[in-house]
């Protein structure tokens, strides 16, 4: 079975992050609720580009609030 893209971005956010699994959910906020800086969003922008072999172009990471924004931008940069 192939994983979602949530089940993706949800592995490369808790490797990254050192995150328990459960905190990441559709709404966390990538900042607010899971511990996000700066460094670490374009790290974790870095890491998804790689895994889904897509190019974020920064005016759109700017955007990027909750875990379900990330999904949201990657299903659109995939397709």
């Amino acid at each position: 079975m192939t994983e979602s893209t949530f089940e993706i971005v949800r592995r490369v956010l808790v490797d990254g992050l050192s995150l328990d699994e459960a905190s990441v959910t559709p709404e966390a906020d990538i900042n607010e609720d899971l511990g996000a800086d700066s460094l670490d969003a374009v790290e974790l922008i870095m890491s998804l580009e790689e895994e889904f072999g897509i190019e974020v172009e920064p005016a759109q990471a700017e955007n990027l609030k909750t875990v379900q924004d990330l999904v949201t931008l990657i299903d659109s940069l995939k397709n």
